[in-house]
Formats: structure tokens, sequence, C-alpha cells
């Protein structure tokens, strides 16, 4: 990931309601989330909505999947992945030891 994809996620993120989203969707897991599913359980009006979940889909922090009328988002865990290694990747002064807590914190146990 490069600054500018980095610049862009973190915008996304910098909303309250694209954050609440992009977290219900890691937490949705591989099942994702209908769009209106999402609306409701954050109860945010469904064109309010569509707009967050546009500029997070931009940032490639989440995708979405058409199933027949509806659609289905899911976190984009790669995108999430680059991230994360683009704010770790000078980190530890080529000390690694001192950056592993921080890795054993954000690895996924499921």
């Amino acid at each position: 990931m490069d600054k500018t994809a980095a610049l862009d996620a973190f915008s996304a993120l910098s909303q309250p309601t694209r954050l609440d989203v992009f977290r219900l969707l890691v937490k949705a897991g591989d099942k994702g989330m209908l769009a209106g599913n999402i609306s409701d359980a954050l109860e945010v009006r469904q064109n309010t909505m569509s707009a967050n979940l546009s500029i997070l889909n931009q940032s490639g922090l989440i995708r979405n999947e058409r199933q027949g009328r509806s659609i289905r988002y899911f976190a984009d865990m790669e995108g999430m992945s680059g991230l994360l290694a683009f704010l770790m990747e000078d980190c530890c002064g080529g000390r690694p030891e001192l950056c592993q807590p921080v890795i054993d914190e954000i690895a996924c146990a499921c």
C-alpha cells in the first residue's frame, strides 16, 4: 500500500459512522451483511448509509457482492492488512522483537 491509498483509508475511517460500519463488518466476518441490515444495526438512514458504504468501498476497506436485488458487504481483509502493513513498515528500527507485542495483539485468533 502506498501513502495515497493509506490516506484514503484513514480518511474513510475518520467519520464515526464509517468507522462503525467497518468494525461491524469485521465482526461479521465471512458472512458479511446486507446493506439494509447494516443500516438497521447502526440506526442510519439507508441513503446516508449508501454514501458511507461507497466511500469505504472506494478506499479498499470493504467489498461488496450483489445477491439478486440486494448487496452484501464484507470487510476487505486484504485492504485492512495492507493498511496495517503500511503502518508497521518501518517498525522498530531493525528490532522486530519490539513489534511482536503489537503483532500478537492484532492477530486474529479466529
